[in-house]
């Protein structure tokens, strides 16, 4: 076995998924300010008037959004590991997602849950009062990869950037077991078969369809199952291998939104009337909407890659894309671990207003976006330390 590259050249960077993975980042803000004023949630601050209307809304993004983030994570990965090879490609991990994870854990994600605790009446407790019993935990390795559980630990938002780093370093080993060349070998017979044949690129919905109808749904973790996204994120890495795979998906892009639509349509009345129990559910009915919530997921991802994934032409204005994406690539990743704990510290004072609850969502979206981004840009990028913390590159 060795660990010879995977790929001998660099590729040019798409743009375009930088994008994507901005949209979908920013969109998390007005995911979980909406859950501040959904009925069917339990989020860290509450205001007194609910609606469930943001919950069809949400519905709309859970299906693709972060498979998305981690399809692309997995794109990212095989080009990666092809320049470092699997040690230090393993090393670059641990410090792109590892220290902010721990930063983060250790300085942030212990105010939404005293948040919780002080929109509770009569709670009085000081949150250097609060931080020890944030910080009692214990280890359950059952539950891996979140082995360290607690009373009021939570890793919280960064379940995300958890799940990545672990599947990173699942991968590297992976990597130095199997031939590079068996791994081009196959993905390249499969680019083919996706090249050749109409509606190939939609046959990996079987696996998230499969995933979703055995392990369950996970609320807490995005709307899929932790383990789920392992296949978004493997497949994502399948695909960067050969090109073919993104032409395929360029072609199929409008056949991807047909499936999308049907299997969207057709399961969706399942999770609205049965709720939150066709999640983990073991009776046919629950099963087959699982089914058509995992074939709905790989279609839509596929559709919207095929769809903003285009190729640079000789034609294509450069500059102004490439500026775009040297700021806002790099940015992806702070904004993603910063926003949460600001969302629910802006909630914390709105929901006591006395303002209709479309006013106070307004507000809290429009705060929230503007503290997210001026932290991000006045403080985070500013300094070599900073941006070490957050996972930037210096």
């Amino acid at each position: 076995m060795t660990a010879e590259p995977l790929s001998t050249t660099r590729p040019e960077r798409h743009t375009a998924l930088d994008a994507l993975r901005a949209l979908v980042v920013v969109g998390l803000v007005f995911f979980h300010s909406s859950l501040v004023f959904d009925s069917g949630s339990d989020f860290y601050v509450k205001n007194a008037d609910t609606t469930g209307v943001t919950t069809i809304f949400a519905g709309l993004a859970v299906v693709w959004a972060m498979p998305a983030l981690f399809l692309i994570a997995g794109l990212g990965a095989w080009h990666s590991l092809a320049r470092r090879g699997p040690g230090r490609f393993a090393l670059e991990r641990l410090q792109r997602l590892g220290v902010p994870l721990v930063f983060a854990l250790v300085t942030l994600l212990p105010v939404p849950q005293w948040l919780r605790l002080r929109a509770q009446p009569g709670y009085a407790e000081s949150y250097l009062e609060f931080l020890p019993r944030f910080f009692q935990v214990r280890v359950e390795w059952g539950r891996f990869p979140f082995v360290l559980q607690g009373e009021s630990f939570e890793t919280g938002h960064l379940w995300f950037v958890l799940l990545l780093l672990t599947f990173a370093l699942l991968l590297a080993p992976l990597a130095r077991w199997v031939p590079a060349a068996r791994a081009r070998a196959v993905c390249s017979r499969l680019a083919a078969v996706a090249e050749r044949r109409r509606g190939a690129i939609l046959v990996p919905a079987l696996l998230p369809a499969l995933s979703s109808a055995l392990l369950g749904i996970e609320q807490e973790y995005g709307g899929w199952h932790h383990w789920t996204y392992l296949l978004f994120f493997g497949l994502g890495f399948v695909i960067a291998a050969d090109e073919r795979f993104r032409h395929a998906m360029r072609r199929d892009a409008k056949l991807a939104v047909a499936a999308g639509l049907a299997s969207f349509l057709l399961g969706s009345p399942a999770f609205l009337l049965a709720g939150d129990q066709i999640f983990q559910a073991t009776t046919p009915f629950a099963i087959g909407a699982r089914i058509l919530y995992g074939v709905a997921g790989w279609s839509w991802v596929v559709a919207i890659m095929g769809l903003v994934d285009r190729p640079r032409t000789a034609t294509t204005p450069a500059g102004r894309g490439n500026r775009f994406s040297a700021y806002l690539a790099p940015a992806v990743l702070p904004l993603y671990v910063l926003h949460q704990p600001i969302v629910v510290a802006v909630a914390f004072f709105v929901v006591s207003w006395h303002l209709p609850l479309a006013v106070k969502l307004a507000i809290v979206i429009l705060a929230s976006l503007v503290l997210t981004f001026a932290v991000y840009d006045l403080v985070i990028r500013r300094t070599a330390v900073t941006r070490y913390l957050f996972g930037m590159r210096s």
